[in-house]
């Protein structure tokens, strides 16, 4: 009975795997009818050359004097290019999926209203088709209106016919939907009206899967960090028993620790909510970026000065400084990084409460608009009088532009650009077009304003979820420096030990072998590791909270001057131990 058991279980798991494959073997195929360039014209211009330079590339070792060591990387990448060549539109085909995912809120926003305005349906796709920040959104809605234009077919077929070609499930579901209800004679804004609440909640359901995702990542980053650290540590101690360069082995591993956390950098950034804090805009000039742009020189130059002064402190130059301890010398040239961390740490959580008052300040334009039924900067001649907290001077800035009458698009960007808001900007200029193209402010108002506090909720379980990484990467550093430097002191105890006893009468030379290593020089790999382990680490900070490259200055500097405090605790721990 058991082994019939065992053998339906088996041939389950062969139907299994059997289905995965038959699926992976039609997506990749669907994704090279999907693609823009013909198969034949890809098989011929792209994998066949790939795959013969891959298969010239991997015999090269057997024809080339090449050393036995390098043999592996040549057939590696040998193999590598055409594996790339032959997935290549799958990859291109999750791309696009990964934009209209991250997009589509907004994009149904977007499009909503503007079919509440007085411009045709095809214009609304026209519009939706100029906006670059769509992507593969924009790209679709271009091919619609080609078809409409080109093709004179009407809109519900243009949607119909790309919806059977669209790469995304969710833009094909959407698409096919939109065809019916614009087939049966519904009017475009009544069905997208009514998919606001249904887009919201798919797209709440997506962004709590990204973090709980997101949350498995980290508990497996937690368990392959303490392994790779664990690896560490035994090549720091294994050259002692086997005589091996310890540098080639600490060098092996340190690579293997960088690969895995660049690794893990690649797939957080994948996997964490597309959903930046900041815009940029580089043709509009701003007091923000001049103090950005100031203390960036501070800091890199008074870094350099600190660095110049370390490097003759130790060099005996100058006699300030030799009672410190080595590993505070490698911190002190960093710190002063941290004044650009801390101006753009201010200037980020300026935005952030920007982001905060803007639904109750977009509902209430959009309300006393329609009630006054007047322009918008005779509205703000009101409204900012009241407190929007720190969007109070930005909205004050928006009225006296708008007064000016020379260009009201140029008023409200700047006013976007003002705020440093990515979300402010994008619905700022739904709204700003949605006036424009006749729509009514209250109902543009509340849309934006529902949308808009929905994607703040979900900001805040994201800066949960941020801060409990962050926790767990400071642990990490604060646990592995340790290891590494226990290590150290091990072997160095060790060596003195080794240098007390004739190892060569004790029989013992052939088994311990102190002389292969260079304290000074595993130490300074150590610190190398140290300052690696903390710009990765601050990276993947910054791309799980998204927000400005500079805001990861601040752990950078802070995880060097853990790792080095730790270095130098454990040494005089262990000095400590050692001495009793």
């Amino acid at each position: 009975m058991s082994s019939e058991s065992a053998t339906a279980t088996s041939r389950n798991a062969e139907d299994d795997s059997s289905v995965e494959l038959k699926e992976a073997v039609r997506s990749l195929l669907m994704a090279y009818e999907g693609m823009e360039m013909s198969i034949q014209r890809y098989l011929l211009v792209i994998l066949f050359p790939s795959v013969v330079f891959g298969i010239t590339v991997a015999i090269l070792p057997f024809l080339l004097p090449v050393p036995g060591i390098a043999t592996g990387p040549f057939l590696i990448l040998g193999l590598f290019l055409p594996f790339i060549a032959l997935v290549y539109p799958k990859l291109q085909n999750d791309r696009q999926q990964k934009e209209v995912r991250d997009q589509f809120h907004l994009f149904i926003t977007h499009i909503t209203i503007l079919s509440t305005t007085n411009i045709d349906r095809v214009e609304v796709f026209r519009t939706l088709s100029k906006e670059e920040d769509y992507n593969a959104i924009a790209t679709e809605m271009g091919h619609i209106v080609a078809l409409i234009d080109t093709w004179n077919l009407s809109l519900d077929d243009a949607c119909r016919f790309r919806a059977r070609r669209v790469s995304s499930p969710l833009m094909q579901d959407f698409l096919e939907r939109l065809a019916y209800t614009v087939g049966a004679g519904q009017p475009m804004s009544d069905f997208l009206i009514n998919e606001q609440d249904n887009i919201l909640q798919h797209y709440k359901v997506r962004y709590e899967n990204e973090l709980e995702r997101l949350n498995v990542i980290k508990d497996v980053y937690l368990s392959v960090i303490n392994s790779t650290t664990f690896g560490l540590v035994f090549a720091i101690l294994l050259p002692f028993l086997i005589g091996i360069d310890p540098m080639i082995a600490l060098s092996a591993v340190l690579t293997l620790y960088l690969f895995v956390q660049v690794t893990f950098i690649y797939v957080m950034n994948n996997v964490a909510p597309q959903d930046p804090v900041w815009s940029h805009s580089d043709d509009i000039a701003l007091e923000r970026n001049i103090r950005l742009r100031i203390s960036i020189i501070v800091s890199i130059g008074l870094s350099l000065l600190l660095m110049a002064l370390t490097y003759l402190a130790l060099d005996g130059v100058l006699p300030v400084g030799t009672d410190l301890p080595e590993p505070i010398y490698m911190a002190i040239p960093f710190t002063p990084l941290l004044i650009s961390g801390l101006v753009m740490r201010r200037e980020e959580q300026r935005v952030k409460n920007r982001d905060d008052e803007f639904p109750s300040f977009i509902r209430a334009l959009g309300a006393v608009e329609s009630v006054k039924q007047s322009s918008t900067s005779s509205v703000l001649s009101s409204l900012r009088r009241k407190d929007f907290g720190s969007l109070t001077e930005t909205i004050n800035n928006l009225y006296l532009r708008l007064a000016m009458q020379i260009n009201s698009t140029l008023a409200w960007k700047y006013f976007a650009t003002e705020t440093g808001s990515y979300l402010i900007q994008r619905f700022s200029d739904m709204y700003v077009v949605g006036r424009r193209m006749g729509g009514e402010p209250i109902q543009l108002g509340e849309l934006i304003e529902k949308n808009f506090t929905q994607v703040l909720n979900l900001r805040q379980m994201r800066t949960q979820e941020t801060g409990t990484i962050i926790g767990v990467i400071y642990g990490i550093t604060a646990t592995s420096t340790f290891a590494f430097f226990v290590g150290l002191e091990i072997v160095r105890l060790l060596q003195d030990i080794s240098g007390d006893l004739e190892l060569d009468q004790a029989g013992l030379s052939g088994l311990l072998h102190p002389q292969v290593y260079d304290i000074d020089q595993v130490r300074f790999f150590l610190f190398i590791a140290i300052l690696l382990n903390a710009m990765l680490s601050s990276m993947m900070i910054r791309v799980i909270d998204r927000g400005h490259s500079l805001s990861a200055l601040n752990h950078f500097v802070v995880l060097v001057w853990m790792s080095v405090i730790i270095a130098v605790l454990t040494r005089y721990l262990m000095n400590s131990l050692i001495t009793v």
